[in-house]
């Protein structure tokens, strides 16, 4: 490192050291959209704040170790913090040898990284889901193929962070700041506002504690509410899944996963409702071709407001220039905290009948099979 009283160019060293990450960046994504003139990927361990406009982030050289896996969600929600919103820890650890176990939380912790990526050493034993038993190597395939189902959710989460600078991954005190329970809170976090992430974090454990917040919560696998909020719960787990909660008051658009992003792209769409104390709800889904640059000054993109008011679920385009939705197919509305059976139900005023409508155990699921997502839908029951 040079002395911090060097001079350079513009200025003394102690000024400037910092920067040359976020420089190096910048040419390197410039250089990168000239060459090949649609968006690319730039992930750098040498960040400052503004990276974020250029690139992402990942924590660096890591350890195979149980505290390396805690330490890094406040990581990512430093990171998130500093304007740079695609970040992520190496997973399963960088230096040192993993073990099955904490690999297989880590797996699962590290499908809700905004930047997902196994890594490690060269001179490391192999850490590929693969190397492991069969019931690590299911257990990661569910916790990537459930981040690929969310995908739309994380890639709406995106374009805000960009259009607005709002964060990705989000400590629980940002959408609950008055909650003091909140303010020191780093072994959960959120995708969002409406996804709680409450990771096993521990070795041999059979049980995770969870604070819920003051809300509605829904277990996102199954959709049973959450009986007790304003404190911490704990909750039996098994070696193949982590807590998943959705907040009351969302709406969070889902797709049928592949195993590429390319062919997930092609498959069927699904929304989830998630009613508040008002039975109301509340999301978006913005959508274009993932690759061209400038899709927002050029008005190449679709974005959709949903929203459920007394039992009315709307959803509202607010922009349609992205072509590749007028073939977007929604197959599926599922709704939790539906407390009776409706006696109706009506898609754009036409009913919908026998199998198309299912109800158990306060979740309504409607197959809907609407084609064409520039256009505005609603769905009534009563």
């Amino acid at each position: 490192t040079l002395c911090m009283t060097a001079n350079q160019n513009l200025s003394t060293h102690y000024n400037l050291h910092s920067l040359y990450g976020l420089t190096e960046a910048n040419a390197t994504m410039n250089a990168l959209i000239q060459t090949l003139n649609k968006r690319s990927l730039v992930i750098s361990r040498s960040t400052y704040p503004g990276s974020g406009a250029h690139g992402g982030h990942w924590l660096g050289d890591n350890t195979s170790e149980w505290p390396d896996l805690v330490i890094s969600i406040p990581g990512i929600l430093q990171f998130s913090l500093f304007g740079i919103p695609l970040v992520g820890a190496d997973i399963c650890g960088f230096n040192g040898n993993t073990t099955q176990e904490l690999c297989t939380r880590w797996q699962q912790l590290g499908a809700f990284y905004p930047f997902s990526r196994n890594h490690n050493s060269l001179d490391s034993i192999d850490q590929d889901p693969a190397v492991f038993n069969d019931t690590s190597v299911a257990s990661t395939r569910d916790a990537l193929l459930l981040r690929y189902r969310l995908l739309p959710y994380l890639y709406t989460l995106f374009y805000f962070a960009h259009t607005n600078g709002s964060t990705v991954a989000r400590p629980l005190f940002f959408e609950f700041p008055t909650d003091s329970n909140t303010w020191d809170l780093d072994t959960q976090f959120m995708w969002g506002s409406s996804l709680l992430i409450s990771p096993v974090l521990t070795e041999n454990a059979t049980s995770v504690k969870v604070y819920f917040p003051h809300g509605r919560w829904f277990n996102l696998s199954n959709g049973s509410e959450v009986t007790t909020t304003g404190q911490s719960v704990v909750l039996n787990t098994t070696y193949n899944f982590i807590p998943l909660h959705v907040r009351g008051g969302s709406v969070i658009p889902m797709q049928t996963p592949s195993t590429t992003t390319t062919e997930s792209r092609k498959n069927s769409f699904q929304l989830l409702i998630a009613p508040d104390g008002n039975k109301s709800a509340n999301g978006y889904l913005y959508l274009d071709d993932g690759e061209s640059l400038n899709t927002n000054q050029n008005n190449n993109y679709t974005l959709l407001q949903f929203t459920l008011r007394n039992n009315l679920f709307t959803s509202t385009v607010l922009s349609s220039g992205y072509t590749g939705a007028d073939g977007a197919v929604l197959d599926t509305v599922i709704a939790y905290g539906i407390q009776t059976r409706p006696s109706s139900v009506n898609l754009n005023g036409i009913s919908l009948y026998g199998t198309n409508i299912t109800f158990h155990n306060a979740v309504l699921t409607l197959h809907v099979a609407i084609t064409g997502l520039n256009y505005p839908f609603n769905i009534r029951w009563v």
